[in-house]
């Protein structure tokens, strides 16, 4: 069960670095990168909080050394599957997993970003600067994971992974 948890989480960690060099739309200062939210609803449920923060922080983190990311991406990617993952715990359903992630990343994320970018970066940016382009950017990507979920789940998918 551990090899497969781990083999599938190198995998969307893989999938999470190479796919955002490829996607993701400027809003504001930030980058928004709608495959990160993706993966994390994605690991919420199939993984739970802990490996879905993993996966987050990997992927910010070889983004950040490929120079494709930026410092924003570590707390919004990793509080939003956090969260994520968490509800899904705890409600044992889907859209719980995607509330969390959009709640997680576009609210706690977008204000954990405020200090990054003051106090580390030196931008003098606004404390809710970062709110609306990180809920603009995770409500596309966590709408993204539901279906795949849901496209998992129709195809039984989900069952045979034995994740």
């Amino acid at each position: 069960m551990q090899t497969r948890k781990l083999t599938f989480s190198a995998l969307l960690v893989a999938i999470g670095t190479i796919a955002a060099n490829l996607v993701y739309i400027p809003v504001g200062a930030a980058k928004c990168f709608p495959v990160q939210h993706t993966i994390n609803v994605l690991s919420a449920v199939m993984l739970g909080p802990w490996y879905g923060v993993g996966n987050a922080f990997l992927i910010s983190l070889l983004r950040n050394m490929l120079g494709t990311g930026s410092l924003m991406a570590f707390p919004g990617s990793m509080a939003g599957a956090f969260i994520a993952g968490i509800m899904y715990l705890k409600f044992g359903r889907k859209i719980f997993a995607v509330a969390g992630e959009v709640f997680g990343t576009g609210i706690l994320g977008g204000l954990l970003a405020f200090p990054i970018a003051k106090f580390i970066m030196g931008n003098d940016v606004a404390a809710f600067y970062f709110v609306v382009p990180f809920l603009i950017s995770t409500i596309g990507g966590s709408i993204i994971g539901y279906v795949i979920l849901g496209l998992m789940e129709r195809s039984r998918t989900l069952k045979k992974t034995g994740i």
